[in-house]
């Protein structure tokens, strides 16, 4: 690799953004081009501004994965144990680490792996055999770190814990790549990146380090960054050791076409008779009315604009200095236009300052409060709030409570009980207008993202509104039969919306990965539009997001190890031009078994989530189902064939890697998830809604969406619910059985979009008192509740958990909390018993059922 000879600046921690905006000279603004197979050049800007900073293609190559070590705590026999109804529970670790994060860095874990690696290459990986039909599912080990990183001597210029990108930013379905495509394709197992590449950091972890020199040092023939993996020739001239595997620059002006854009938000509010009645109105515009603070603006720069919209559009208008707004309707929704050229976008700052944004937010509800129209113009309310916002981008926040019905946009009610579990089902879940995905084309051109709050209790279409983020790099989120009368619909939906507003948004966003010789990215998953071969365009990036990219080896490696570099250029919600860059080393093997023994299971069942929502676009829904049983099979066949000793021939066992053991019943949650679940009973919002989700959350949100998590508190340790040095202490995860529910007792389940609190029919009235503040089970109702804190030490307990729980995982998500009772409303009790993803429910197997069914399949006797 070719080096720039420069001084590299020392590196250390730095905050997410500056206070101050870097001003760049009038004239300066350039781009950057090129790519791998010609050098790269700078050139005066000559692209439109939705080309902002075209960056060029990359590459690098390894190091060690984060480890830590699991704790176990004894059990107790705290309150409200039955000896004579309550089992006896094993001992699990102490779920309060950051469990969220599936591995969190540990600071020696990379000196124990450089005094353990030999001169004669790094230590190579030893395979453990598990019997799938005698190792039920621990759910403590999706909180263990990925397989080690096992590294060569030398690999990284300086031995530092940080050279390897911590795996919530960005982690490898194998962590030691196959040398050949031959070898890969003999495991059968897939080979991606799963890549969150600006996840939230907490008070109490380390910071993204910022360069903040402006002095960018690449590769001159592969364009990617310095990183920890660089080699040095010609004896190496002066670079100060670079140690870290995910680092931001301030980005000269060289890698920008336009000087960096202000922040632009711009709120499109259904005020039809039903969103007004639901009391949608009164809670968004007092939520954007009290966190007007929140939104990112130090710079005084952020623009924003608020169009209502029901046959109609109603544009508000604020110039300079005027304390009350003017309202202009416009009614011909078939050829959308902005009713005045100027006052419509406002400077936020300028329009607080008179107090007229305030007047407006405060009066919008009671302006349409009376207003009996029913009928959507989505569609034209979303071409106003775009030509509001073309010339700069920006993001386009629209709350709709109906189905559009008129201009551009319009759409059906297609929903069919009839065809729900049929062949024809996948149908519902495509678009059903071209608007939505030509408009989000248009949208990422002009580098305006789409967030959709949708709110409706009859359909909606969710799969063809959702269309918009996903092309834009938006967000979906559903709230379905909405009300604010109930207090707990109200405090989500604020809490959500509030925090995507207070959310730093990284602005005209490109992201490209790059990637040591012989390797090329050749899919990609996530909501964001694929500009070109290999280069994502994200015209706004919320945090939070997951990716899955696929990776094929072209030809033979040749080299100890490979490194690959996610690469993303973005301008600051703050005004500055950043790329942050996360790179990641992995040995490259010959050897089936080392590659076997590096499978991170949670990489591989997120990318598998992500293909299986994919193929439900362009086949049925049983075939998705079927490709994921199927990979799951052959990746078992060859398992058995190549690391047993039962070869090819019947096996009384099922064996799979210990690192891999969670991975049937985490493929088992997937089938059962209401993205891609048979059943006939699904709503095709429903389902639309979970497949969003499914493609685009992180890690550490999807996987307690497909496996969730599972407590008992009746008989809890009883430092369960107590602050610790890391927070609130988790009471010890239950496998997802009924078995594991008792008549008297007090549960939690929860999947980080919903919390169920189960509470069986022979529970004690001392419980019932202390928790609900009720004198027994007979008069304690079922359903979506806010639980009350007493002034007993087992409800403050309890009330910290469920908080936790909501705060555990990073993004907005505000899960509602139900009661069910154990002999309650079935529909609920079905619900909840949904999410014991190792029990059977209607035609879906138990995981008992599964693995049996998976050995028949494996043993070349039929199957699921």
């Amino acid at each position: 690799m070719q080096q720039p000879a420069m001084d590299s600046p020392p590196i250390g921690a730095a905050p997410a953004h500056h206070s101050k905006r870097r001003q760049y000279a009038a004239g300066q603004t350039q781009a950057y081009y090129g790519s791998a197979e010609e050098p790269s050049m700078l050139q005066p800007m000559s692209q439109p501004p939705q080309q902002a900073g075209m960056e060029p293609q990359l590459f690098t190559p390894g190091l060690a994965a984060p480890s830590f070590a699991m704790q176990q705590q004894g059990q107790t026999q705290p309150p409200y144990y039955d000896p004579n109804q309550a089992q006896q529970q094993p001992d699990y670790i102490n779920s309060q680490q950051q469990q969220p994060a599936y591995g969190q860095p540990n600071p020696n874990a990379l000196a124990d792996q450089f005094s353990q690696m030999g001169l004669g290459g790094q230590r190579s990986f030893s395979l453990q055999t598990a019997n799938l039909l005698t190792s039920p599912p621990d759910p403590r080990e999706l909180s263990l770190p990925p397989p080690e990183i096992r590294l060569p001597p030398n690999a990284t210029v300086t031995p530092s814990q940080f050279a390897n990108a911590d795996p919530s930013y960005q982690r490898s379905t194998l962590n030691a790549f196959p040398n050949t495509s031959s070898l890969l394709s003999k495991s059968k197992l897939p080979l991606a990146l799963v890549i969150s590449p600006y996840r939230t950091v907490s008070e109490n972890e380390p910071q993204v380090p910022l360069v903040t020199d402006t002095v960018i040092a690449r590769c001159r023939r592969c364009r990617t960054y310095i990183n920890p993996f660089v080699q040095f020739i010609d004896g190496g001239n002066r670079w100060r050791c670079y140690p870290h595997g995910t680092v931001e620059y301030v980005a000269p002006t060289e890698y920008m076409v336009r000087p960096p854009q202000p922040a632009v938000y711009v709120f499109l509010i259904d005020v039809s008779h039903t969103a007004v009645q639901s009391g949608m109105v009164a809670t968004a515009t007092r939520t954007i009315l009290e966190n007007l603070d929140r939104i990112p603006d130090e710079d005084d720069r952020t623009k924003i604009a608020i169009v209502c919209f029901d046959v109609s559009l109603y544009f508000f208008s604020l110039p300079p200095g005027q304390s009350e707004p003017t309202m202009l309707v416009v009614s011909d929704v078939d050829d959308v236009f902005l009713p005045k050229p100027t006052d419509l976008l406002l400077n936020l700052a300028e329009a607080r300052s008179g107090g007229g944004l305030e007047s407006l937010l405060t009066r919008i509800n009671d302006m349409f409060k009376e207003n009996s129209i029913i009928g959507s113009a989505l569609g034209p309310a979303l071409q106003a709030g775009f030509k509001l916002m073309v010339p700069i981008g920006g993001k386009i926040i629209a709350l709709s409570s109906s189905l559009p019905s008129i201009g551009v946009g319009a759409l059906k009610n297609r929903e069919d009980p009839k065809i729900l579990g049929t062949s024809k089902e996948s149908g519902l879940l495509q678009a059903a207008s071209p608007f939505y995905k030509t408009f989000a084309i248009e949208c990422s051109r002009a580098q305006v993202s789409v967030d959709m709050f949708l709110f409706s209790s009859a359909y909606q279409d969710v799969a063809s509104l959702s269309c918009l983020p996903h092309y834009t790099s938006g967000q979906t989120y559903y709230y379905p039969a909405f009300n604010a009368a109930r207090n707990e619909d109200a405090l989500k939906f604020a809490h959500e919306f509030g925090e995507v507003l207070a959310m730093p948004i990284m602005l005209e966003v490109i992201m490209r990965v790059r990637a040591s010789r012989g390797l090329r990215m050749s899919s990609f998953h996530g909501n964001f539009f694929v500009r070109s071969t290999d280069l994502l365009a994200m015209p706004t990036v919320a945090t939070n997001q997951g990716y899955a990219i696929e990776i094929q080896i072209e030809e033979t490696i040749n080299t100890p190890f490979v490194v690959l570099q996610t690469a993303v250029l973005h301008t600051t919600c703050y005004g500055e031009r950043r790329i942050r860059v996360v790179t990641s080393a992995y040995p490259v093997t010959s050897n089936l078994s080392e590659v076997f023994a590096s499978v991170d299971q949670i990489a591989l069942a997120v990318l598998l989530a992500n293909k299986a929502v994919e193929r439900t676009l362009s086949h049925k829904l049983e075939d998705a189902r079927d490709a994921v049983f199927n990979k799951l099979v052959e990746i078992l066949q060859t398992y058995k064939s190549s690391m047993t000793a039962a070869g090819a021939g019947a096996s009384a066992q099922l064996a799979i890697g210990e690192n891999m053991k969670m991975l049937p019943v985490l493929i088992l949650g997937l089938l059962k998830n209401v993205g891609i679940r048979q059943s006939a009973q699904i709503p095709p919002d429903i389902r639309a809604y979970s497949q969003a989700l499914l493609t685009s959350l992180p890690a550490q949100l999807l996987i307690p969406y497909i496996y969730p998590s599972f407590y008992s508190l009746h008989n809890m340790p009883p430092e369960a619910g107590t602050v610790g040095p890391d927070g609130v202490i988790m009471p010890p995860p239950l496998p997802l059985t009924s078995e594991r529910l008792e008549r008297h007792g007090l549960f939690l389940i929860e999947d980080g979009q919903t919390i169920f609190l189960w509470v069986g029919r022979d529970a004690v009235p001392q419980l019932i008192m202390d928790v609900f503040n009720l004198p027994s089970y007979d008069v304690l109702r079922g359903g979506k509740t806010t639980l009350p804190v007493l002034e007993n030490s087992f409800s403050q307990r309890v009330n910290a958990i469920v908080q936790k729980t909501r705060e555990m995982r990073r993004g907005v998500y505000y899960p509602h909390l139900y009661i069910v009772k154990e002999d309650g409303e079935p529909p609920l009790r079905l619900w909840a018993l949904s999410a014991l993803v190792q029990d059977r429910a209607d035609v879906l197997p138990s995981y008992q059922q599964f693995i049996s069914s998976l050995k028949e399949k494996v043993n070349g006797n039929g199957g699921y």
